[in-house]
């Protein structure tokens, strides 16, 4: 069974949308995000600031006793001493934060079963989250792997607002109609990890950070995914297809590795054969939540054939939950119910 199962869907030859200038069609794109999402979210999410952006202030607001998943570097040793318990500071946060998104752009991520790629999801969320972020006055940042085929951070914008600098993150992610050069296998197969340990020494100023990804990558990305949870408020979105948990019976259909370019022809009549892809992809969804839940950060799940101002509502009202039963310290891991092929969260 192959570690990366799809790769690319066919695409129809560039229309005269795909030969517009990248600035034009992000233009186009983000006029009608604004419209159709950010026009619901924007007064949803109103009272939902901190739940959404997590700061860390200067300006001392209360002591409080210790709790799971507090941040120790916080805590009081004075007043601990004294009450013979732990006791940690809370701040006030600030209001003016910073946000970076990760961003995985690898060849696993141009794939998609239906209307849309989960590269199409990836450049919705990130335009949709980023605008929202610098509405209300902060700065946004990103890095870019994997755009060219190769496993590596090809760009890094640093974090500015406004709604240019939205406008230019969206022309990085734009597809663009020219062929990718052929790379070669060694150098295609996502190493995520890279991305993770490049961010811990480039964002040194306390952020949220977006991890955006559909985490089929090399082992080894967890550990840096908890340095970075160490010192940020890190956020996993986690980009899926259905057809990668589970395969319906389409007869002989080809499958190819996006990495390597490796394909192979199976029966999606073989029920044996179904039921074996299912029960790996089921073993590697609880391998995956178990590391993300072991890295302490929050998990959002995007699919490809999800409305994407749902998925965002449904995060906001799970982690502002979390928030409130920690009791003002850190969120604990917010893990979305399993999605199933007739779209029921289980």
């Amino acid at each position: 069974m192959f570690k990366r199962l799809f790769g690319r869907a066919p695409a129809d030859p560039p229309g005269e949308a795909s030969k517009a200038p990248a600035a034009q069609r992000a233009d186009a794109l983000l006029r009608r995000l604004e419209w159709t999402v950010l026009r619901r979210l924007d007064g949803l999410l109103q009272g939902h600031y901190k739940t959404l952006m997590r700061g860390s202030g200067l300006d001392l607001a209360d002591l409080r006793e210790y709790q799971l998943h507090d941040d120790v570097r916080h805590i009081d040793w004075n007043v601990t001493a004294r009450l013979q318990q732990p006791h940690v500071r809370v701040f006030t946060e600030d209001r003016e934060m910073a946000a970076w998104f990760l961003l995985d752009l690898s060849p696993s991520v141009d794939f998609g079963s239906g209307e849309q790629r989960k590269s199409d999801v990836l450049l919705q969320f990130t335009a949709v989250l980023a605008r929202l972020i610098s509405g209300q006055g902060n700065r946004v940042g990103a890095m870019v792997y994997g755009s060219q085929g190769r496993a590596r951070v090809e760009t890094m914008l640093p974090a500015r607002g406004g709604r240019n600098h939205v406008l230019r993150l969206m022309q990085m992610l734009m597809p663009r109609p020219t062929a990718k050069e052929a790379v070669p296998a060694g150098e295609a197969a996502t190493r995520l990890g890279d991305l993770l340990r490049s961010a811990v020494f480039t964002v040194r100023q306390r952020s949220t950070v977006f991890v955006v990804s559909d985490f089929i990558s090399q082992p080894g990305w967890e550990r840096p995914l908890g340095e970075l949870a160490r010192r940020h408020d890190v956020v996993a979105v986690r980009l899926v297809d259905p057809l990668e948990l589970d395969l319906p019976d389409l007869g002989l259909i080809p499958i190819r590795d996006a990495e390597t370019g490796e394909q192979i022809v199976v029966d999606t009549h073989d029920k044996g054969f179904r039921q074996r892809f299912a029960r790996i992809a089921a073993q590697r969804e609880a391998q995956l939540r178990e590391s993300l839940a072991r890295a302490g950060v929050d998990t959002l799940e995007l699919a490809t054939d999800e409305d994407l101002a749902d998925a965002v509502l449904r995060f906001v009202d799970l982690r502002e939950r979390r928030v409130r039963q920690g009791a003002g310290g850190r969120p604990m891991p917010t893990q979305l119910p399993r999605r199933t092929r007739e779209g029921v969260r289980a």
